[in-house]
């Protein structure tokens, strides 16, 4: 099943309702796009999943080493500045950003742009729609951001006011200066 998007004009979906939405409907994946088109995202199957996992797990890994942030799987929601809101695979917030949250604010949508995202292509995505999500972080202050296609083993990165990077097949790759000691083995990521 590919993605559904239907517009939602008629509804008048403001933040809280699409936040009731979706608490309503936990068997769903919501997102919205900045001019408001809700996605409807199916569940992932099994390669999907267990590569998405060892992303998680290795991003967590590095965040409980060095207390630098707060790592988010798929299911977490961020309002991002341009009014989308957006789950993506992974991502990571430095500890201040957290900190700086109220109580109300961690217990919906983060309304933040994550300085670190992962998406993962699996078979029902669309690479363009893909593209477009990667561009829309960056554009809302994503610092750093990866499209992991393993149908095709390659890695687009993506950062601020650069052209995208594609490598190929990459055995690893590095956080940079965003994630300062973090690698991401992707061997496991090609089976």
């Amino acid at each position: 099943m590919n993605s559904l998007t239907l517009n939602m004009d008629a509804l008048h979906l403001d933040d809280e309702r699409f936040f009731q939405l979706c608490q309503d409907n936990p068997d769903l994946r919501f997102e919205r796009n900045p001019n408001g088109t809700l996605i409807i995202m199916p569940p992932t199957g099994g390669e999907t999943g267990y590569r998405n996992a060892r992303i998680v797990q290795q991003l967590l890994n590095w965040c409980d080493a060095t207390d630098s942030g707060v790592v988010f799987d798929s299911s977490t929601g961020f309002k991002l500045p341009n009014g989308a809101n957006r789950s993506p695979d992974a991502a990571w917030i430095p500890r201040e950003r957290w900190e700086g949250l109220t109580a109300e604010e961690k217990q919906g949508f983060l309304p933040l742009c994550p300085d670190f995202v992962v998406e993962l292509r699996s078979q029902t995505d669309s690479l363009s729609r893909l593209e477009d999500k990667m561009q829309d972080y960056i554009e809302n202050g994503t610092r750093l951001a990866w499209l992991i296609d393993p149908s095709s083993q390659t890695v687009q990165i993506y950062r601020p006011q650069q052209p995208v990077d594609v490598a190929n097949s990459p055995s690893q790759l590095s956080g940079e200066g965003v994630l300062p000691g973090f690698v991401l083995n992707c061997d496991r990521l090609w089976l």
